[in-house]
């Protein structure tokens, strides 16, 4: 009796008989990270290997938790914020700011305009100078050393105009609950200024040198593409989903810190593959230079933190000369602020996506329970469908342009 053998190919040309895969070689599993310089962290990537074509990828992450939510727990809200700026690292006033937001939406206060400018300010220059980083990483990943060269010198212009207005140039914890520990200087707005009239000559430089790049080109176009619908399925948030043509943005979908009087564009991709991720992030440079000028030339006058008779410190030379001041210095220190009751949760456009917290409050000044959304930990979860495919050599560029930071996805 005659049979007949079936016989197909998959994705990569193998052929498969009757059904079951012929072997053609053992597979290799490789082993990148957790202590490797592409994968931006201690991320341990499990790839499995088909001579050089990635057929599985598990990502493993928790080598740098430090049990942040349970932290907060123990803590009044303000003694918090030091643990946000290590969060993003990258990014830490826009962390301090996301946090404070939340915070003050339990408390049901609303700072000044002054106060919502600076904030503004702050969270622009993060976003600018994590946003180089990404764009520098990228570069020296696939081998374009020199852009690296070119975005840190800019990302050293944003360290010094950090410490002119926080005092510190990485971990800053400038924002407090109700506001910011002081004001602006005279300095910080000049050098502000003259960031903003150097900057975008620039940068337009470091745009010059690789956006029409051949190597680059080719090494990013139509790599790691996520479609639209997987980016909604997976719940990226940030560049990335908007890479993938989703066109949101919480600074325009739902506005905070009066960004809704802020004129800007949000840029989206069409692809959604590593070009479209980093041409994304270089336009959000741009429209966060815009954003800036408009800040600095409309900053209002007036206080830049909330006054709350009951939950915020009564000023210092009140507490130094009168014996009521100072009892109630002692009590808000020492107890914190008196939050009622409730639940809420906020999300901040952060560089790296919707950074959010929730808090579970049952009263008094230590929140009963709180979780962070961290948008490189959601982002994370789709690298295990998309990576498959690929050569190795693209893993390292993949990666690069999803833009994880280890210090918000173990938390």
């Amino acid at each position: 009796m005659a049979t007949t053998t079936l016989e197909h190919h998959d994705a990569h040309g193998r052929t498969a008989l009757g059904g079951t895969e012929e072997l053609l070689g053992e597979k290799l599993t490789l082993n990148m990270g957790p202590s490797h310089p592409s994968t931006h962290g201690v991320l341990r990537l499990i790839l499995e290997l088909d001579g050089e074509v990635v057929t599985k990828a598990t990502p493993e992450i928790g080598y740098l938790h430090r049990g942040d939510e349970k932290i907060a727990e123990n803590m009044q809200f303000n003694q918090f914020v030091p643990y946000t700026d290590r969060l993003d690292y990258l990014a830490p006033v826009a962390n301090n700011i996301a946090y404070a937001l939340a915070v003050e939406k339990l408390m049901g206060w609303d700072i000044p305009p002054r106060g919502k400018a600076i904030r503004v300010i702050g969270c622009e220059l993060a976003r600018i100078s994590a946003h180089l980083l990404m764009i520098g990483c990228l570069g020296m990943d696939l081998g374009a050393m020199s852009l690296f060269l070119y975005t840190f010198t800019e990302r050293e212009k944003i360290y010094n105009l950090m410490e002119l207005l926080t005092g510190a140039r990485f971990t800053t914890s400038y924002t407090r609950v109700g506001g910011q520990t002081h004001d602006v200087s005279p300095a910080f707005l000049a050098a502000l200024h003259e960031f903003l009239r150097t900057f975008p000559a620039a940068f337009d430089e470091a745009d010059r040198l690789v956006t029409r790049n051949r190597i680059f080109v080719d090494r990013t176009k139509d790599i790691g593409i996520i479609t639209k619908e997987d980016a909604i399925a997976y719940a990226l948030s940030g560049p990335n989903l908007r890479g993938s043509g989703v066109d949101h943005d919480l600074r325009k979908k739902h506005p905070y810190l009066d960004y809704q009087n802020y004129e800007f564009e949000v840029p989206v991709g069409t692809v959604g593959d590593c070009y479209d991720r980093y041409l994304v992030r270089m336009e959000e440079c741009r429209q966060s230079v815009r954003i800036l000028e408009q800040a600095l030339k409309k900053l209002p006058d007036g206080p830049i933190n909330v006054h709350d008779a009951k939950s915020t410190p009564p000023d210092k030379v009140a507490v130094l000369t009168k014996m009521e001041e100072l009892i109630h210095h002692f009590i808000v220190t020492t107890e914190g602020a008196d939050a009622p009751p409730g639940e809420v949760y906020f999300g901040a456009e952060n560089p790296k996506g919707e950074l959010g917290f929730y808090i579970y409050s049952k009263g008094g000044g230590v929140p009963y329970r709180m979780k962070i959304r961290s948008p490189s930990f959601v982002n994370l979860s789709i690298m295990q469908k998309i990576i498959p495919g690929h050569m190795i050599s693209d893993v390292v560029g993949i990666l690069g342009s999803m833009d994880p930071v280890f210090g918000e996805v173990d938390r």
